[in-house]
Protein backbone atom coordinates (compact mmCIF):
# COMPACT_ATOMS: atom_id res chain seq x y z
CA UNK A 1 0.00 0.00 0.00
CA UNK A 2 1.05 3.39 -1.03
CA UNK A 3 2.28 5.82 1.78
CA UNK A 4 1.46 9.16 -0.37
CA UNK A 5 -1.78 9.61 -2.32
CA UNK A 6 -2.05 11.84 -5.30
CA UNK A 7 -4.76 14.17 -5.19
CA UNK A 8 -3.64 16.42 -7.45
CA UNK A 9 -4.95 16.40 -11.35
CA UNK A 10 -2.01 16.43 -14.28
CA UNK A 11 -1.71 20.10 -15.58
CA UNK A 12 -1.92 19.71 -19.72
CA UNK A 13 -2.41 20.70 -22.20
CA UNK A 14 -6.35 21.20 -23.33
CA UNK A 15 -7.31 20.60 -19.81
CA UNK A 16 -10.87 22.36 -18.69
CA UNK A 17 -10.18 25.52 -17.16
CA UNK A 18 -12.61 28.76 -16.32
CA UNK A 19 -14.49 29.73 -19.19
CA UNK A 20 -12.29 32.90 -20.16
CA UNK A 21 -9.46 32.21 -17.85
CA UNK A 22 -6.41 31.45 -19.66
CA UNK A 23 -5.46 28.10 -20.93
CA UNK A 24 -2.04 25.71 -19.31
CA UNK A 25 0.07 25.93 -22.90
CA UNK A 26 3.53 24.53 -23.63
CA UNK A 27 6.36 25.44 -25.82
CA UNK A 28 9.69 24.28 -26.16
CA UNK A 29 12.41 26.30 -25.68
CA UNK A 30 15.15 23.97 -26.25
CA UNK A 31 15.79 20.47 -27.65
CA UNK A 32 18.14 17.68 -27.08
CA UNK A 33 19.83 17.70 -30.54
CA UNK A 34 23.39 17.90 -31.96
CA UNK A 35 24.19 21.58 -30.74
CA UNK A 36 22.30 21.11 -27.64
CA UNK A 37 22.39 18.60 -24.89
CA UNK A 38 18.67 19.42 -22.61
CA UNK A 39 15.26 19.88 -22.78
CA UNK A 40 13.69 22.83 -21.95
CA UNK A 41 9.88 23.56 -21.90
CA UNK A 42 7.70 26.72 -21.04
CA UNK A 43 4.55 26.56 -19.42
CA UNK A 44 1.92 29.81 -19.46
CA UNK A 45 -1.09 28.73 -16.97
CA UNK A 46 -3.84 30.84 -14.76
CA UNK A 47 -2.52 30.81 -11.17
CA UNK A 48 -6.18 28.84 -10.52
CA UNK A 49 -4.83 25.97 -13.41
CA UNK A 50 -5.20 22.46 -11.57
CA UNK A 51 -4.98 22.11 -7.63
CA UNK A 52 -4.43 25.32 -6.20
CA UNK A 53 -4.88 27.51 -3.27
CA UNK A 54 -6.52 30.94 -3.06
CA UNK A 55 -5.21 33.77 -1.57
CA UNK A 56 -7.71 36.48 0.24
CA UNK A 57 -6.58 38.57 -2.38
CA UNK A 58 -8.25 36.66 -5.26
CA UNK A 59 -11.05 37.75 -3.57
CA UNK A 60 -10.41 40.83 -1.51
CA UNK A 61 -8.89 43.84 -3.32
CA UNK A 62 -7.11 44.19 0.58
CA UNK A 63 -6.57 40.74 0.99
CA UNK A 64 -2.88 39.08 1.50
CA UNK A 65 -0.95 37.61 -1.39
CA UNK A 66 -0.11 33.72 -1.70
CA UNK A 67 3.27 34.17 -0.52
CA UNK A 68 2.06 35.95 2.79
CA UNK A 69 0.19 32.77 3.89
CA UNK A 70 1.73 30.41 6.63
CA UNK A 71 2.58 27.63 5.29
CA UNK A 72 1.90 25.14 8.64
CA UNK A 73 -2.01 25.57 7.54
CA UNK A 74 -1.52 23.51 4.14
CA UNK A 75 0.33 20.90 6.22
CA UNK A 76 -1.23 18.33 8.77
CA UNK A 77 -4.07 16.53 9.94
CA UNK A 78 -6.73 16.46 7.70
CA UNK A 79 -10.05 14.78 7.28
CA UNK A 80 -11.62 13.77 3.85
CA UNK A 81 -15.64 13.53 4.10
CA UNK A 82 -17.68 12.31 1.47
CA UNK A 83 -20.49 15.12 0.15
CA UNK A 84 -21.64 14.48 -2.73
CA UNK A 85 -25.72 14.84 -2.50
CA UNK A 86 -28.40 16.01 -5.44
CA UNK A 87 -28.39 19.63 -4.74
CA UNK A 88 -26.38 22.23 -5.48
CA UNK A 89 -25.07 22.94 -2.67
CA UNK A 90 -23.92 21.28 0.68
CA UNK A 91 -25.82 22.13 3.65
CA UNK A 92 -24.44 21.52 7.01
CA UNK A 93 -26.71 18.52 7.86
CA UNK A 94 -25.33 16.83 5.10
CA UNK A 95 -21.93 16.49 6.91
CA UNK A 96 -22.49 16.75 10.50
CA UNK A 97 -22.18 13.72 11.39
CA UNK A 98 -18.97 13.32 9.70
CA UNK A 99 -17.36 15.83 11.98
CA UNK A 100 -16.97 14.31 14.90
CA UNK A 101 -13.29 14.81 16.17
CA UNK A 102 -12.38 16.71 13.26
CA UNK A 103 -8.87 17.95 12.80
CA UNK A 104 -8.78 21.69 11.37
CA UNK A 105 -8.37 20.44 7.28
CA UNK A 106 -11.37 19.58 6.00
CA UNK A 107 -11.66 18.38 2.29
CA UNK A 108 -14.74 17.44 0.55
CA UNK A 109 -15.59 15.39 -2.25
CA UNK A 110 -18.68 17.14 -3.92
CA UNK A 111 -18.57 14.97 -7.28
CA UNK A 112 -17.75 11.74 -8.91
CA UNK A 113 -14.77 11.46 -10.94
CA UNK A 114 -14.70 13.85 -13.65
CA UNK A 115 -12.89 14.32 -16.95
CA UNK A 116 -9.98 16.57 -16.47
CA UNK A 117 -10.23 18.00 -20.39
CA UNK A 118 -13.64 19.27 -19.48
CA UNK A 119 -15.04 22.28 -17.36
CA UNK A 120 -17.44 20.40 -14.89
CA UNK A 121 -20.03 22.75 -15.28
CA UNK A 122 -23.45 23.10 -12.49
CA UNK A 123 -20.63 21.72 -10.15
CA UNK A 124 -21.48 21.34 -6.78
CA UNK A 125 -20.19 23.99 -3.76
CA UNK A 126 -20.59 24.66 -0.62
CA UNK A 127 -23.31 26.60 1.22
CA UNK A 128 -22.03 29.88 2.80
CA UNK A 129 -24.24 28.65 6.25
CA UNK A 130 -22.01 25.48 5.85
CA UNK A 131 -18.65 27.21 5.80
CA UNK A 132 -19.80 29.82 8.46
CA UNK A 133 -20.25 26.72 11.18
CA UNK A 134 -17.17 24.83 9.96
CA UNK A 135 -15.06 27.98 10.91
CA UNK A 136 -17.09 28.22 14.34
CA UNK A 137 -15.72 24.80 14.68
CA UNK A 138 -12.45 25.53 14.29
CA UNK A 139 -11.74 24.82 10.77
CA UNK A 140 -9.03 26.24 9.11
CA UNK A 141 -8.69 25.14 6.07
CA UNK A 142 -11.04 23.77 3.68
CA UNK A 143 -10.57 21.75 0.25
CA UNK A 144 -13.07 20.59 -2.52
CA UNK A 145 -12.86 18.21 -5.75
CA UNK A 146 -14.47 21.55 -7.82
CA UNK A 147 -13.21 24.18 -8.97
CA UNK A 148 -14.27 26.19 -6.18
CA UNK A 149 -16.48 26.55 -3.05
CA UNK A 150 -18.50 29.40 -4.70
CA UNK A 151 -20.98 27.55 -7.79
CA UNK A 152 -19.81 28.82 -11.06
CA UNK A 153 -22.21 31.23 -11.69
CA UNK A 154 -22.02 33.42 -8.24
CA UNK A 155 -21.00 36.91 -8.64
CA UNK A 156 -21.13 37.98 -5.14
CA UNK A 157 -18.90 34.58 -3.98
CA UNK A 158 -20.78 34.11 -0.40
CA UNK A 159 -18.46 30.68 0.94
CA UNK A 160 -15.07 33.12 -0.41
CA UNK A 161 -16.66 36.15 1.50
CA UNK A 162 -17.14 34.03 4.71
CA UNK A 163 -14.03 32.59 4.69
CA UNK A 164 -12.59 35.81 4.21
CA UNK A 165 -14.64 36.84 7.58
CA UNK A 166 -12.77 33.80 9.15
CA UNK A 167 -9.59 33.85 7.40
CA UNK A 168 -9.47 30.54 6.20
CA UNK A 169 -7.46 28.98 3.81
CA UNK A 170 -8.77 28.07 0.46
CA UNK A 171 -7.79 24.66 -1.78
CA UNK A 172 -9.79 23.88 -4.86
CA UNK A 173 -9.72 21.08 -7.58
CA UNK A 174 -8.55 18.13 -5.64
CA UNK A 175 -9.05 14.70 -7.22
CA UNK A 176 -10.60 12.85 -4.55
CA UNK A 177 -12.67 10.40 -6.04
CA UNK A 178 -10.61 7.14 -5.26
CA UNK A 179 -10.01 8.21 -2.29
CA UNK A 180 -11.77 7.11 1.30
CA UNK A 181 -13.61 9.00 3.65
CA UNK A 182 -10.77 9.43 6.84
CA UNK A 183 -8.62 10.96 8.26
CA UNK A 184 -4.99 11.49 6.69
CA UNK A 185 -2.11 13.79 6.88
CA UNK A 186 -2.11 16.59 4.06
CA UNK A 187 0.40 18.30 2.41
CA UNK A 188 -0.35 20.84 -0.23
CA UNK A 189 2.38 23.80 -0.50
CA UNK A 190 1.43 26.01 -2.44
CA UNK A 191 4.08 28.06 -4.83
CA UNK A 192 5.61 31.15 -3.73
CA UNK A 193 4.63 33.57 -6.52
CA UNK A 194 5.07 37.41 -4.95
CA UNK A 195 2.12 39.43 -5.24
CA UNK A 196 -0.21 37.02 -6.58
CA UNK A 197 -3.84 36.00 -6.14
CA UNK A 198 -3.63 32.12 -6.31
CA UNK A 199 -0.72 29.43 -6.90
CA UNK A 200 -0.64 25.71 -8.38
CA UNK A 201 0.20 23.26 -6.04
CA UNK A 202 1.04 19.61 -5.41
CA UNK A 203 -1.21 17.96 -3.04
CA UNK A 204 -0.52 14.85 -1.28
CA UNK A 205 -1.91 12.80 1.76
CA UNK A 206 -0.48 10.50 3.63
CA UNK A 207 -1.73 7.50 5.64
CA UNK A 208 -0.05 5.19 8.12
CA UNK A 209 -0.01 1.94 7.28
CA UNK A 210 3.19 -0.32 5.39
CA UNK A 211 4.48 0.64 2.29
Amino acid sequence: MKALIDISPALRVGMGVFPGDAEFAVSQTFAIGPDCPVNVASIAMSTHCGAHADAPLHYDPAGASIDMLDLDDFIGPARVIDARGSGPLCGFEEIAAALDGAPPRLLFKLMDRGDELAWPTGFRALAPETVERLALRGTRLIGVDVPSVDPETSKSLPSHMVCKKYDLRIVENLVLADVEPGDYELIALPLKLRGLDAAPLRAVLRRSGPV
